[in-house]
């Protein structure tokens, strides 16, 4: 059986490279060319795709995606969803979720790559339900990461569950590019003994070890694979779709796709790279091995710089690569990826700033260790907990089940605002309340490319 392609560059991988900044019009002209090629889907959506399409570009991501399908109708279009975070930065409501997946796969959504930033799967269990009412494919996903508490059996565990859950696939999702070709190997054969469903390997060429774990992964019988197009892959992106294809040319593997048609696409995104030129950060473009000890993907990365130069701290850079590893420790090991790698990294910040650990808190954070977010790999560390939340009590269960219905009440809102056009504006407006009203009474501008 051949490995299938996922191809990110409609979504990871500029998000990876240029902080999102890929417009419709820059893709359309290459899309149908993109639906030819037979990818097993085009992750196009999710992420920080809809924040970005609305902070930056002046574009309705719901008119993207219905567009995106228009031009691509017969590709699986895929979106990364953060489980009860949807594509924000906190939980919502059930109803919130249940109406945002339902909205979803009408605007052309197929395939649902559903995470939590903890690996917890009550996080995850409204948007599967979600989507597997809406029939479209649940890619139930784990995301990788290496500590003390993080095992293969853990992570074949999670994979267990989420098979019992209703899930359709199973993604490895290693978003630092920490796997190494052993710790792939071991995995993806792991996995394969325990569940019956396809697996599909996700990574960033951050450490230079993307390439090689996915051949690993390969000869132990991973199913699918995530790339992005030459030009828009490699460093903190993911590995070239070209040269993936090609290495498996003539081979058991051979992924049946067109090497000349995907030199055509390549030529598009070479152009698109030139005019984006200026927004990729050189850090962003080479392998940096130190993320195999510091464990922070690249989109981290540029946002603690942003946070430092705002502080006038630049010079503390170093320092807080070191803080971070000790902050994660202290807070239980969790996988640093949105919303939990932000929480982790401005404490650090914090933390080198103010001289002394913990001196100040984030709000984030106080909540991440009242429970708020999910159950934590790992115990919080117990001095550590009580200095930051002193006599008040974490909550049990599920975080969402504290969370009143949503929508009616913001429904009333934005009707008194005027700026609901059509049902999707709701779901914009409940996920983004601040930014949301300016975008859709339609006082934001797009900014330069």
């Amino acid at each position: 059986m051949g490995v299938k392609i996922t191809d990110t560059t409609l979504r990871d991988a500029h998000q990876s490279l240029m902080a999102t900044r890929l417009r419709t019009a820059d893709i359309l002209p290459i899309a149908e060319e993109m639906d030819r090629v037979g990818f097993f889907s085009l992750e196009a959506w999710g992420g920080a795709t809809f924040d970005a399409c609305i902070r930056f570009l002046n574009e309705d991501p719901w008119e993207r995606l219905r567009t995106f399908k228009a031009h691509m109708p017969k590709t699986p279009l895929q979106m990364l969803l953060r489980g009860q975070n949807l594509v924000g930065y906190r939980h919502y409501a059930d109803d919130v979720v249940e109406e945002f997946v339902r909205l979803a796969i009408k605007n052309g959504v197929s395939l649902f790559r559903i995470f939590d930033a903890l690996n917890d799967l009550r996080n995850m269990t409204t948007a599967i339900r979600a989507v597997k009412k809406g029939k479209a494919h649940v890619q139930g996903t784990i995301c990788y990461t290496v500590s003390p508490v993080h095992t293969i059996e853990i992570f074949v565990q999670m994979a267990v569950e989420l098979e019992k859950a209703g899930c359709d696939s199973i993604c490895v999702k290693d978003m630092a590019g920490l796997i190494t070709p052993k710790a792939a190997s071991e995995l993806i054969r792991a996995l394969i003994k325990m569940v019956h469903l396809p697996i599909s390997l996700h990574s960033h060429c951050t450490t230079g070890l993307a390439p090689l774990s996915y051949e690993a992964a390969i000869q132990a019988g991973v199913n699918i694979l995530d790339t992005a197009m030459g030009p828009f892959s490699g460093g903190t992106s993911q590995p070239p779709t070209e040269s993936i294809v090609a290495a498996l040319k003539d081979t058991e593997f051979d992924t049946g796709l067109d090497l000349e048609l995907l030199a055509e696409i390549s030529t598009h995104f070479t152009a698109l790279r030139e005019k984006y030129h200026d927004l990729i950060d050189p850090i962003a473009q080479r392998p940096d091995v130190s993320a195999l000890l510091h464990q922070i993907p690249g989109g981290m990365l540029s946002n603690l710089l942003s946070q430092l130069k705002e502080q006038k701290k630049v010079e503390k850079y170093p320092e807080v690569l070191k803080e971070i590893p000790r902050v994660r420790q202290d807070l239980g090991f969790p996988p640093l990826v949105t919303p939990t790698s932000q929480i982790v990294g401005t404490q650090a910040v914090l933390n080198v700033i103010f001289r002394e650990r913990y001196a100040r808190v984030s709000k984030e954070v106080k909540e991440y260790c009242l429970g708020y977010y999910g159950k934590t790999p790992a115990p919080i560390d117990p001095q550590i907990k009580k200095k930051i939340i002193g006599k008040e009590k974490p909550i049990e269960g599920r975080p969402a089940d504290l969370i009143k219905p949503q929508l009616d009440i913001l429904k009333k809102e934005a009707g008194r605002m005027g700026i609901l056009k059509k049902e999707e504006d709701l779901i914009t407006f409940a996920l983004y309340p601040n930014v949301a009203p300016k975008f859709l009474q339609g006082k934001l501008k797009q900014e330069t490319p």
